[in-house]
């Protein structure tokens, strides 16, 4: 590691988006050892990135916005420490990366600003936000729609960890009654969050009102809700996906929602990211959408960038942290 002291490292910051990462945390500390510099625009060519950060022996990069392959890997051939937000991140060949000689760090991560994403989400949904804002500012109809009250309405949770144990407490709040499911989900973890533990995933979408996902991605979860499962929701329904896209068949879910199989969807997470501009639920008018916002909050950004500054300062010591294997 000594020749990480004498000369300096460049790193990049990918995705920078809002170009607000270098305003978070204090850089300074690694001035002298490291050459900072963000990409605010995404690059979705591999052989393009790699010619733009090829010579960079630091890359940081948010959550999943870039995956890391191991092709990639084999065109950053000075790459030595990757660092993601969060402690997990599964476009990122951790295999691939070792077998390179890389260190893969991450940050901590809170799970506040998603759930409030999703609640943001549920109540736009329910009370029409955007349609009645629209008809607001263009002069259209003075109130146009009946809202969903949630006092005495099912909110069905599939998954409860930290996410989902906390949109239980906010549900209950609400005076909602709360149903909840996963594949290892048990009475008394229910019970802990206030929720009920459903008979079966089935039954937890047949008697909700609205169904929120709150699963990891992996491959028991992956296609879990299909056009059968979609089928089985009450008409009235609302379906809501801030954790991951692969959870819901997209062109089932898109169907159902074309067809007014449910009444609408809220979500923050597609197949492809960003989403083309031609796709279909950028125009469904059931559906509201943000583009992945569900971790982008000021609280969450400075803990990964902090942690980022962390993660480099403890690696040209010579003692990395938080490491992904």
């Amino acid at each position: 590691m000594e020749f990480m002291l004498i000369m300096n490292l460049k790193c990049v910051i990918l995705d920078d988006y809002q170009n607000v990462a270098q305003t978070m945390a204090d850089w300074s500390t690694l001035e002298g050892s490291v050459d900072i510099f963000s990409l605010t625009e995404h690059i979705d060519d591999e052989s393009q990135l790699a010619e733009k950060i090829g010579d960079c022996d630091i890359v940081v990069i948010m959550r999943e916005r870039t995956p890391f392959t191991a092709s990639l890997f084999a065109r950053l051939p000075k790459l030595k420490l990757l660092i993601t937000s969060g402690m997990r991140n599964a476009s990122i060949d951790l295999k691939a990366a070792s077998a390179q000689g890389v260190t893969v760090c991450g940050t901590a991560s809170g799970s506040e600003p998603p759930m409030e994403l999703t609640w943001a989400l549920i109540l736009g949904l329910a009370r029409h936000v955007v349609q009645e804002n629209n008809a607001f500012r263009q002069s259209g109809p003075w109130q146009s729609s009946v809202g969903m009250t949630l006092s005495g309405k099912r909110l069905g949770l599939l998954g409860l960890g930290k996410i989902g144990g906390r949109m239980a407490q906010v549900a209950n709040a609400f005076g909602m009654q709360v149903s909840a499911w996963s594949p290892n989900l048990t009475a008394e973890r229910a019970q802990e969050c206030g929720a009920r533990l459903a008979e079966s995933k089935e039954a937890l979408l047949k008697e909700s009102d609205i169904v929120s996902i709150h699963l990891v991605l992996g491959e028991r979860s992956r296609g879990l809700i299909g056009r059968d499962e979609l089928n089985m929701m009450k008409p009235s329904a609302l379906l809501i996906n801030t954790s991951r896209a692969a959870i819901i068949n997209q062109n089932a879910l898109i169907d159902a929602l074309r067809e007014n199989r449910i009444a609408g969807a809220g979500l923050d997470v597609f197949d492809i990211e960003p989403l083309p501009k031609e796709h279909p639920l950028r125009t469904l008018p059931n559906v509201l959408a943000t583009p992945h916002l569900g971790y982008v909050a000021d609280s969450n950004y400075r803990g990964y960038f902090e942690g980022a500054v962390e993660d480099i300062q403890a690696f040209l010591a010579g003692a990395p942290v938080r490491q992904l294997k």
